[in-house]
C-alpha cells in the first residue's frame, strides 16, 4: 500500500497536459493571467516579449475572479500584455544532500558559490506534511553554542526554537555566525533572508569562517531579490534541515532574519489582495509564520535548533512580528542597545532573556548558580545609577555590596570576544567556569564587613 500511495501521489502532482495561459495585466510586482486554472503554490513560466525575451520564472499565489495571480522569483521587466504564460509541476521540491555541506545556495536551491553542480542528491518536498505532535519526544538534551552567556544563563535544549530579539547594529549576524561555528550540533543551516548583498560575503568569510562553514548549508536570498524568492529561501532552508534531521543528525538552524521573511510575505499577500489587518500586515503572515517556525524540533530520528533572529523595528518589542514570535518560540535572547553602546559583546541582556527548556536540560546545580547571577546582575542595575554619580555609601545595603564586589567576575563571565574560547562547544566546560565564578562569588561574600558590627 506504501508503494501504491508513492505512485498515486506522483500521479497527483504530474501535469497531464500542458496548461498554459497569458498575461492580461501587470500591477505592481504581480501580474494577472487569464485562463490558467492551476492550483496555488504552481510554479509558472512567462514567456516575455512573446517568446523573443528571457523566460521569466513564478508562482501562483492566489486567484482574482477567473484570473490567476502570479509573482516572479526574477524581475517581471519586458513582460507584457498576451505574453503566455505555461505551467509547471504543482508539487515544489528541492535537492538535498549530503554533497550540500560547503556550499552557497540561493532561494530555488541552486549553488552560487562558483564550485560546480550539485551531486548525488534526491529530492524533498519543499512543504511537507507538519509532525504530529505525539511524534515529537520531549527536549532533554543541552546544546551548548560557545557563547558564554547563552550556555551559561539561557541554556538551550537539543529541537528548541529560540529568538533573538535586536535592533539593528546590536550584533545579532555575530552572534549567530559564532555560533553556527562552535556548536555541538552536527550539521549546521543558515537561511539569510533579505541580507544585504554585501553582508553576505563578510558573514560567509569574517563571521562564520571556513571551519564553520565545512559544515554548513548557506542559503540566501538578498533585499534586491523578490519577494518570492526571499520566501522560498526560507522554505528551502527549512526543507534542507529536516533532509538532515532524518538522517539522524542534530541540526542548528540560523535563520536571519524572520522580520525580513514576514516583510517579504506582506508584499505577497498585499499582492494577491488581501486586506492589511495588523499595521499593514495581511493575515497570511501570521498564519504563514508558526508554519516555518514549527519545523524544527525534535523528532525520534533527529534534531533541529532553530535560531531565529527577529528584527526589532525601534527597539519595539510589542511590534507585531516580534510579539508574534515570542508568542510561538521556546524562549528569547535580547540583545541591548545600552550594552552594545558600552562596547559588551555580547550585547546579551541576560535579565530580558529566556529559555523555557532551561530547566529541563541543565543540573540543579547550574540552575542555582544562573539564578543567583541573575539575582547579582540585578542588583548591580539597581545601583548603578547611585554608583556613577558617587552617591551609594558602601555597606547600605549587603545585596548591593556584593554585587558590587562579584561585577568584575561576573563580566568575565558574560563578555566575550569574537574569538574568544573554546573551538567547539561542551556543556560541561560552561558548568566549570560557573563553578569557578560561583566560588569567586562566595570568597567575596565571606570578606565583606558584617553588616551588623
Amino acid at each position: 500500500m506504501g508503494l501504491l500511495a508513492e505512485q498515486l501521489g506522483l500521479i497527483n502532482d504530474a501535469v497531464t497536459a500542458e496548461l498554459s495561459g497569458a498575461v492580461r495585466e501587470v500591477r505592481g510586482m504581480a501580474a494577472r493571467v487569464a485562463a490558467m486554472p492551476v492550483p496555488v503554490g504552481t510554479q509558472v513560466r512567462i514567456d516575455a516579449g512573446r517568446g523573443r525575451g528571457r523566460p521569466v520564472a513564478a508562482e501562483v499565489v492566489g486567484f482574482d475572479s477567473n484570473e490567476a495571480v502570479i509573482m516572479p522569483l526574477q524581475s517581471l521587466a519586458g513582460v507584457g500584455p498576451g505574453d503566455t504564460v505555461t505551467a509547471g509541476q504543482h508539487a515544489q521540491s528541492v535537492r538535498v544532500g549530503s554533497s550540500l555541506l560547503g556550499r552557497v545556495l540561493n532561494g530555488l536551491g541552486q549553488p552560487i558559490d562558483g564550485l560546480g553542480p550539485l551531486r548525488d542528491t534526491t529530492t524533498r518536498p519543499l512543504h511537507p506534511e507538519p509532525v504530529e505532535p505525539l511524534d515529537r519526544p520531549l527536549i532533554d538534551t543541552p546544546l551548548a553554542t560557545g557563547v558564554r552567556a547563552v550556555d551559561a544563563m539561557a541554556t538551550l535544549g537539543r529541537g528548541q526554537r529560540l529568538g533573538v530579539f535586536a535592533g539593528p547594529g546590536c550584533g545579532k549576524s555575530t552572534l549567530l555566525g559564532m555560533m553556527a561555528r562552535r556548536t555541538e550540533a552536527d550539521v549546521s543551516v543558515i537561511a539569510l533572508i533579505g541580507e544585504r548583498g554585501r553582508e553576505v560575503r563578510d558573514f560567509i568569510d569574517n563571521v562564520l569562517g571556513p571551519q564553520g562553514l565545512a559544515r554548513s548549508v548557506v542559503v540566501c536570498a538578498t533585499g534586491d531579490e523578490s519577494a518570492l524568492m526571499r520566501v522560498r529561501a526560507a522554505s528551502v532552508a527549512c526543507a534542507i534541515a529536516e533532509h538532515f534531521r532524518d538522517d539522524g543528525l542534530d541540526v542548528l538552524m540560523l535563520m536571519d532574519s524572520v522580520t525580513r521573511f514576514c516583510q517579504a510575505q506582506r508584499q505577497i499577500g498585499l499582492a494577491a489582495g488581501e486586506p492589511p489587518a495588523t499595521r499593514g500586515y495581511p493575515p497570511s503572515v501570521f498564519s504563514l509564520l508558526p508554519q516555518v517556525l514549527e519545523r524544527a524540533g525534535r523528532t525520534n530520528r533527529g534534531s533541529i535548533t532553530g535560531l531565529y533572529a527577529v528584527l526589532v523595528e525601534g527597539d519595539d518589542l510589542t511590534e507585531p512580528i516580534a510579539d508574534a514570535c515570542r508568542g510561538v518560540l521556546d524562549g528569547h535572547v535580547l540583545l541591548s542597545r545600552k550594552l552594545a553602546d558600552k562596547g559588551h559583546w555580547p550585547a546579551i541582556d541576560v535579565l530580558g532573556s529566556i529559555s523555557r527548556v532551561m530547566i529541563d536540560v541543565t543540573t540543579p546545580k547550574h540552575q542555582q548558580a544562573a539564578t543567583l547571577l541573575n539575582k547579582l546582575v540585578a542588583s548591580y542595575a539597581e545601583v548603578e545609577d547611585l554608583l556613577n554619580i558617587g552617591a551609594y555609601a558602601a555597606g547600605s545595603n549587603p545585596d548591593y555590596d556584593l554585587a558590587i564586589a562579584a561585577r568584575p567576575m561576573v563580566e568575565q563571565l558574560l563578555v566575550q570576544g569574537r574569538s574568544e574560547g573554546p573551538g567547539h562547544a561542551q556543556i560541561e566546560h560552561i558548568q566549570q567556569q560557573l563553578a569557578a565564578v560561583l566560588s569567586s562569588i562566595q570568597q567575596a561574600q565571606q570578606q565583606q564587613p558584617n553588616q551588623n558590627t
